[in-house]
């Protein structure tokens, strides 16, 4: 691509220099030589412009499938090389045969998958009842407990440019993309609520008094979750739509390890106080997506499906998306006196860091809970901490038919 400048940047001297040749008197005979060098000097130049413009997308693309670094303490390999960094409590042992989430939503009037795969299609669903209590509640006690750490709440947009997602380090096309794109626009619908919150400070230079932005953000999350299929993906595990709330953090570069720490120590405490039983993991290399530095999944104990299922993860993104985005931080240190009297240097920007963390994605949480709190007559204890959010609401009993 550097060779091709090069050559475009010299016939461009070229026609310049025959540009101002024109200018002078001239013999007919030259100027009409002169004119048809400028011709071809035109027609090879519109070529080489096109060529460039191919090869600059082509580095454009090869460049945006370069991933982020690695911290070097992550494990290297595949999923099955994490590691645990902790684990909480126990699975609960059961005196009577248990039902999933899809069993006991059916029971308890608490969900509709068939009405709702005749409306939108499979991995959708209606919640009914004291499940749409329980959402609202899970997401209110959710914020609430955050917002005490210093969070600022957030709605976002659920639709954002293509160039956002691609700048967070997602792929919006692509045959195994997640992302639903709207036809005939430059727009999608987001997957996470990292995405818009990530957009909020792009090109934008912050004051170093101003770090960290810490925000709790609420959003509809849409995944195309192509690819899944089988018993793993089944009932509210797996979904096209659902509700989160995301953690977001944008801080000094030295700060965001300190940072990345609070995040999974919230996460841990948020699902401590619900009661599950749960791991940590340190994602291995392979594991990890193209913007997280390190990334520390968490595991809940899901007795009805009979495994660990994934309830959220926190990832360091270091200045990946920042560089993307445009996010930039003045530091304040002293001005330093130029050279010339009375003027002052201003220090350099840096890139600021940026991390992401889930805080409640609802229909995971509903499976840990509704299956780790089943009772032998068929109702759902709710845990203390969620009924001041559910109206005092303590078992979700079956309904009188």
């Amino acid at each position: 691509m550097v060779t091709l400048q090069k050559e475009v940047e010299g016939i461009r001297e070229e026609r310049n220099n025959v540009a101002k040749k024109m200018k002078g008197k001239l013999e007919p005979s030259e100027r009409e030589r002169l004119v048809e060098e400028g011709k071809n000097l035109k027609e090879s130049l519109v070529t080489l412009e096109e060529d460039l413009m191919k090869l600059q997308d082509e580095l454009q693309h090869v460049a945006r499938s370069i991933p982020n670094m690695t911290h070097p303490d992550v494990p290297v390999g595949g999923e099955d090389s994490s590691a645990i960094r902790n684990e909480v409590g126990s699975p609960r042992e059961f005196s009577f045969p248990i039902k999933d989430h899809l069993q006991l939503g059916k029971d308890l009037d608490l969900m509709d998958f068939d009405s709702a795969a005749e409306v939108s299609g499979s991995k959708f669903f209606y919640l009914k009842n004291e499940a749409v209590l329980l959402e609202m509640a899970l997401l209110n006690w959710t914020l609430s407990e955050v917002m005490k750490k210093g969070f600022t709440p957030l709605t976002t947009p659920e639709i954002v440019r293509s160039s956002i997602v691609e700048k967070c380090g997602f792929q919006p096309r692509g045959d195994n993309t997640q992302v639903y794109s709207i036809d005939g626009t430059d727009q999608c619908l987001i997957g996470t609520a990292e995405i818009p919150v990530g957009g909020i400070h792009m090109d934008s230079i912050l004051l170093e008094s101003a770090l960290p932005l810490k925000y709790i953000a609420f959003s509809h999350c849409f995944r195309t979750e192509a690819g899944a299929a089988g018993a793993a993906a089944k009932g509210l595990y797996r979904v096209h739509q659902f509700s989160k709330a995301e953690m977001f953090v944008l801080c000094r570069p030295e700060d965001s390890e300190s940072f990345h720490n609070e995040l999974i120590q919230i996460e841990e405490d948020l699902f401590t106080s619900l009661g599950l039983h749960f791991k940590t993991l340190d994602m291995a290399t392979a594991d990890l997506g193209a913007p997280a530095y390190r990334k520390f999944d968490i595991e809940a104990w899901m007795p009805g499906l009979g495994r660990f299922g994934e309830i959220s993860s926190a990832s360091n993104c270091t200045d990946y998306q920042s560089r993307r985005l445009g996010i930039r931080f003045r530091p304040s240190e002293p001005l330093q006196t130029g050279s010339k009297k009375g003027k002052a240097n201003l220090p350099s920007t840096k890139f600021v860091h940026t991390l992401n963390a889930t805080a409640c994605a609802v229909p995971r949480m509903m499976v840990c809970l509704l299956e780790n709190y089943q009772q032998e007559d068929g109702s759902v204890v709710v845990p203390e901490t969620l009924r001041p959010f559910m109206g005092g609401i303590e078992v979700i009993k079956p309904k009188l038919r």
